[in-house]
C-alpha cells in the first residue's frame, strides 16, 4: 500500500483582474503597483516650499558674476568709511626730515586694525544680503562672493589712498612748512587685512545656507512597508 500524495502549494501567481477583491490597490495587496518614485529628477533642486527647481550652470555663473561685480563696488563706502573712521598719524617736519610727531602712538596699528574690522564686518552683510536674495546658494555663488570681496577691499583700500591725505610726503611737508603738524597718508601696513571679507564673507555664507539653506529630498522607497516577505507581501 502507498501513502497517498501530498498535493503540491499552488503557485503564486497574480489573481485574474477579476478577482477585484485581491487585486485592488490595497496596502495588504501582495500585486499591487510599486509606488512612483517621489524623488527629484536629476538636474533639478528643492526650493523653500519643495517644489523642485531646475538648475542651470549659467544662470548660476550669471548669478555669480552679478554678485561679484555688487559686491566689489561696495568697497567704495568701505574706502571711505575707513577713511573717515581710522586714526591719522601725525607727521612733523624741520627743514630736512620728516619724522613721526608721537614716536610711542599707535595710530598706524590703528589704521590696519580699523581696515580689518570694517571688512569683517562687510563681508558678514554681504553674505547676509546674497543669502537672503538667494537661498539656494551653490559653489559658483560662493566663489562670486568670496571674488567680489576680494576686489571689494582692494578697492577699498585704494580708496582710501585716493582720497586721503597727499601720498607724497616730501611735497607736502614742503607745503605746509617745518615745524608744522600734518596726517600721514593712508597705508596699510599688513596686507594680509585684505582677506577679511572675503574670508567673512564665504563663511558666513557656507554657515548661512547649512542652517538655513533648503534641504535635499528624502531618500524613497518603492514601496510604503519596508518589511515584506519572501513573496513581496508585507510582514505582519
Amino acid at each position: 500500500m502507498t501513502a497517498p500524495l501530498t498535493p503540491s502549494q499552488p503557485p503564486h501567481d497574480r489573481p485574474e483582474d477579476s478577482d477585484t477583491d485581491s487585486s485592488g490597490p490595497g496596502p495588504d495587496n501582495p500585486w499591487r503597483e510599486p509606488a512612483r518614485s517621489s524623488g527629484y529628477a536629476a538636474g533639478t533642486a528643492p526650493e523653500e516650499d519643495g517644489s523642485p527647481v531646475t538648475t542651470d550652470l549659467k544662470a548660476d555663473v550669471r548669478d555669480a558674476v552679478v554678485v561679484m561685480v555688487a559686491v566689489a563696488a561696495s568697497g567704495v563706502l568701505l574706502g571711505l568709511l575707513w577713511l573717515w573712521l581710522a586714526p591719522s598719524v601725525p607727521l612733523i617736519a624741520d627743514k630736512t626730515t620728516v619724522y613721526l610727531k608721537d614716536t610711542e602712538g599707535e595710530q598706524a596699528i590703528g589704521v590696519d586694525g580699523t581696515f580689518a574690522l570694517l571688512a569683517l564686518a562687510f563681508g558678514l552683510v554681504s553674505a547676509v544680503v546674497v543669502f537672503l536674495v538667494r537661498r539656494r546658494g551653490g559653489i559658483p555663488l560662493v566663489v562670486g562672493l568670496a571674488a567680489g570681496g576680494l576686489l571689494g577691499a582692494v578697492l577699498a583700500w585704494k580708496v582710501g589712498v585716493w582720497v586721503g591725505p597727499e601720498t607724497d610726503v616730501a611735497a607736502h611737508a614742503r607745503a605746509v612748512g617745518a615745524g608744522v603738524v600734518f596726517d600721514a597718508p593712508m597705508e596699510l601696513k599688513a596686507k594680509g587685512v585684505l582677506l577679511a571679507w572675503p574670508v567673512a564673507a564665504m563663511v558666513a555664507q557656507l554657515v548661512l545656507t547649512g542652517l538655513f539653506g533648503p534641504r535635499d529630498p528624502e531618500p524613497f522607497s518603492s514601496y510604503e512597508s519596508p518589511y515584506r516577505d519572501a513573496y513581496g507581501a508585507p510582514e505582519r
